[in-house]
């Protein structure tokens, strides 16, 4: 099928969850892969690659015909090396890590000797950047098998694992794209302020009715906002719209930059706008831009009873209580890969000294906070060689 639409190309992607989960416990269980779910994955490899054009991307329409590039590097990239690992064997995956990344082998032998003779009781981590590679979208970014099987054998020498990340929990959220088994990982979405745990009971942190009630009427104008036509591809592209647990995300850019700078600046302009015309004295709502996303975040009362937005550190608070992680005890594994990754390790630190973190980044100013944060702390260059160093732990 030759993809021409932003929706055929999001629907294309959906397909491939469900022969991946079956792939993935296939071979957690140790039996052969079936050759149907290979011919699924290759068939959507296909797909892309036919449809691709000469600069390696996808000419595609939205919903109003207005035409928009679309990077498919994640998408195609996963693929291959899902066909590899299931086509080939594990020994030859790990090959094509080895000859297509920097550093990889020198660093997973760091990695191993990191984490030799330390069974971790608890381990967090963020997904897209850390244990996952990044997508340009976040509802085409399907988890890879290989990917779900390396996460899913360390989780089973591991007490807890814990999947937290920025995105929602469902409605286009963690769950959907995530390939990994249910009972082997606690999903936290909206930064840990909702969860669903590995028996599949939810919970969520508390918020004032008053505050839910203004989240609810920004929700219900940015609807508007983004059904207007001029507006419609930001909900398309890169994060898109996601109504998170006590946070609304909307995109103003993708990796690729599909949107003409200017564009992107003018949309964020009318966000700031809308945000300030429903909270003039600041009191519900604090606004992050990424240069790709704005992030509409409620506030809570700061330890100094000032207001302040909820972070990846609260969510770690939450969780810990929420779900008696005993994090006091250690040892905890605290893995991410930007600056909103480093609440986690300062509050996993607060709550024990044995806590060690591995990040995900070549940025020296990052690595000199998060070392500030947590001594214990190991850096690679890519999300594959973090998920082998884990592999490799529970071999």
């Amino acid at each position: 099928m030759r993809v021409k639409t932003l929706q055929q190309y999001i629907d294309l992607m959906e397909k491939t969850v469900a022969p991946r989960r079956q792939l993935t416990r296939d071979s957690l269980e140790g039996k052969l892969p079936e050759a149907e779910n290979i011919s699924k994955l290759q068939e959507t490899f296909n797909s892309l690659n036919e449809s691709t054009g000469e600069n390696g991307k996808l000419l595609l329409h939205t919903d109003n015909g207005s035409p928009i590039e679309a990077g498919v590097d994640y998408e195609v990239s996963e693929l291959k090396k899902d066909l590899i690992y299931f086509k080939d064997n594990e020994d030859k995956f790990i090959e094509l890590l080895d000859d297509t990344l920097d550093n990889y082998r020198k660093q997973v032998v760091k990695g191993r000797e990191f984490l030799r003779d330390i069974r971790i009781k608890n381990f967090i981590t963020d997904r897209d950047g850390t244990v996952n590679n990044y997508c340009a979208r976040y509802n085409t970014s399907v988890q890879s098998a290989y990917n779900a099987i390396f996460l899913t054998r360390f989780a089973s020498s591991v007490e807890n694992s814990i999947l937290l990340t920025s995105a929602p929990l469902e409605n286009k959220g963690l769950k959907d794209i995530s390939v990994v088994p249910r009972d082997q990982f606690v999903f936290a979405g909206s930064k840990g302020r909702e969860y669903e745990d590995r028996q599949g009971n939810k919970g969520n942190y508390p918020i004032e009715k008053e505050k839910q009630q203004s989240l609810d009427e920004l929700n219900s104008r940015l609807k508007e906002l983004l059904n207007n036509p001029e507006n419609e591809v930001f909900a398309r592209i890169g994060s898109g719209l996601q109504f998170k647990f006590g946070q609304t995300t909307v995109a103003r850019q993708d990796i690729n930059h599909s949107i003409d700078e200017q564009v992107s600046k003018d949309f964020f302009e009318k966000i700031k706008s809308l945000v300030k015309e429903l909270d003039p004295d600041k009191q519900n709502f604090r606004i992050e831009d990424t240069g790709l996303d704005i992030e509409i975040i409620l506030t809570i009362e700061g330890d100094d009873n000032g207001l302040k937005d909820f972070d990846k550190g609260d969510g770690i608070l939450y969780l810990n209580d929420e779900l008696k992680l005993d994090m006091q005890k250690g040892p905890n594994l605290i893995c991410g890969d930007t600056n909103s990754d480093v609440p986690m390790v300062e509050k996993a630190m607060q709550l024990s000294a044995d806590t060690m973190t591995i990040f995900v980044t070549t940025d020296k100013q990052l690595k000199k906070k998060v070392k500030k944060a947590c001594k214990k702390a190991l850096f690679v260059d890519n999300p594959d060689t973090l998920i082998t160093i884990l592999n490799l732990k529970s071999l």
